[in-house]
């Protein structure tokens, strides 16, 4: 473990202000009027990180194949840098090291996902249970006990058993609902007893337009008229695959709260990605086109989950390509959550679209909206080094009320929000430490976060995406988004950036 960054961490406990040692920087701008006192009592703040993305270690120790090592062996070209997850920074061998900056740092939880594939090589009980996988996970989960931090467990995040999608499709197919229902019961039974919070699965939303209706992730189908794809239908399997997830979380919640929540006392929630959307204009189409757009994107599952069927406006649009819930399907989903995951990263402009005309349809014509990152040639907020990431700490705000208000105020967990720097292979490490715009990215999102709990939000937990910095999907390692910097030419050493330090004085009793 190499850990730098300790001038700055002196100097910081010699300011009154957390800004004043980073260079370039104004103190008077970045003093901290709040901190985490300033928070409800018992508010979480804590990190994450998903096991692709993170823990390496792919083909050892008994790990079945998962579809993203498939995907990226198959379709480099779909990586920005042509990477994988093979190694990753690999928390597999390094998590005591890890769990060791967290404790300094003062995090009180750290999320992290569960590997399908490492506990169920064959996706099935029935196909063994990997006795190695099951240790890792018991000893990741007692390091972090043993050193304070609650562990905050995703049983899904993007990956699921490779021999699924091989022998009946994975989520295409409504099999998958009972293998991932007994995938999760060993889960609860195995470690429910020390963990007591749980998230189903991170990003369905996110999940099923990119890897079935653009194929830019995993499994990687589309429609030609949509992307570069060896199989697939734009038209119809992205609401296929999110139905069977939505079916799949109801049933594993049931589980959860019949069997297992009644003496294990835990809390089980889902995650869902969306970004905030605002009017590109203030006229009544694009009203329409912002509202239609959170539909899509966050009502799609929060609606069922809260609800128990669809937002009307994916019905009239998507039609008889949407799939309907039975009555018990629909009595399962109501209410299916102890909290609701929110990820948030940023905000579009929006305008409304016109449709297809049952031409190349896909949900991104289906919902009848452009999404933009500036207006008259103005970006909507501070770029980034990615592309859609722009900083509108603002959007957080606004989309806790609007939660708030639509779904009847619910527990809500923030379980990410981040910034990624660009990977400079020619910085100098201490050069790359000095992460001020990610402390300005967190700094200004909790300044709005601490508005909205004013105002009446239920939220109970913030977790900064990432912890250290790793695999990014289709970014591959050409982003940074941790607040731990991985040098991945040597030796994989950690180094806490100063938005490590800046949260670790944040978070100072």
């Amino acid at each position: 473990m190499a850990v730098q960054g300790r001038p700055f961490l002196l100097c910081l406990l010699a300011s009154a202000s957390l800004y004043a040692c980073t260079e370039g920087a104004k103190p008077s701008h970045y003093s901290m009027p709040f901190n985490r006192s300033s928070f409800p009592a018992g508010f979480i703040f804590g990190a994450g990180s998903a096991d692709y993305q993170s823990e390496g270690a792919a083909h050892i120790d008994g790990r079945g194949p998962s579809i993203w090592d498939t995907f990226t062996k198959k379709h480099p070209e779909k990586i920005a840098d042509g990477s994988n997850g093979d190694v990753a920074f690999d928390f597999y061998h390094r998590y005591k090291e890890d769990i060791k900056l967290m404790k300094i740092i003062g995090l009180d939880s750290f999320r992290f996902s569960i590997s399908w594939s490492r506990i169920l090589p064959k996706g099935k009980l029935s196909g063994g249970v990997n006795p190695q996988g099951v240790k890792f996970y018991d000893n990741l989960i007692n390091e972090l006990l043993s050193n304070g931090i609650k562990p905050f467990v995703t049983l899904f995040h993007y990956d699921y058993p490779q021999a699924l999608d091989d022998e009946y499709g994975g989520l295409l197919n409504p099999k998958i609902v009972k293998d991932y229902v007994d995938y999760v019961n060993f889960c609860f039974k195995t470690f429910g007893d020390r963990v007591k919070l749980w998230v189903t699965m991170n990003e369905p939303n996110g999940l099923s337009v990119n890897g079935y209706t653009t194929g830019s992730f995993a499994p990687g189908r589309c429609s030609n008229y949509v992307g570069t794809c060896a199989a697939g239908n734009s038209a119809t399997e992205s609401y296929i695959v999110a139905h069977h997830l939505l079916l799949a979380h109801g049933a594993a919640v049931k589980l959860y709260k019949d069997k297992y929540q009644p003496y294990q006392k835990g809390k089980i929630g889902i995650t869902i990605v969306t970004n905030w959307f605002e009017p590109k204009y203030q006229t009544f189409s694009n009203r329409k086109a912002a509202s239609r757009a959170l539909d899509f994107y966050f009502g799609w599952f929060a609606h069922p989950i809260i609800y128990g069927d669809y937002p009307q406006s994916m019905k009239t649009l998507v039609g008889h390509r949407l799939p309907k819930f039975t009555e018990a399907q629909s009595k399962l989903l109501k209410g299916s959550l102890d909290f609701l995951g929110v990820n948030y990263y940023t905000t579009n402009y929006v305008e409304s679209a016109s449709s297809s005309n049952g031409v190349n349809v896909s949900f991104v014509s289906d919902r009848q909206f452009s999404p933009t990152t500036d207006k008259n040639g103005t970006p909507i907020g501070t770029p980034t080094a990615l592309d859609w990431l722009f900083i509108y700490p603002k959007g957080i705000q606004q989309l806790l009320l609007y939660i708030k208000e639509k779904y009847n105020n619910p527990v809500i967990y923030i379980t990410e929000n981040g910034l990624a720097d660009a990977n400079n292979s020619s910085l100098p490490i201490k050069d790359a430490l000095k992460d001020s715009l990610r402390i300005r990215y967190h700094h200004e999102h909790l300044s709005y976060l601490l508005k909205a709990i004013k105002e009446g939000v239920n939220v109970k937990a913030y977790y900064a995406w990432s912890f250290l910095d790793d695999f990014e999907w289709d970014a591959g390692y050409t982003v940074r988004f941790g607040l731990t910097f991985v040098d991945f030419k040597d030796n994989l050493k950690r180094y806490l950036k100063y938005s490590a330090y800046w949260f670790k004085m944040f978070l100072l009793k």
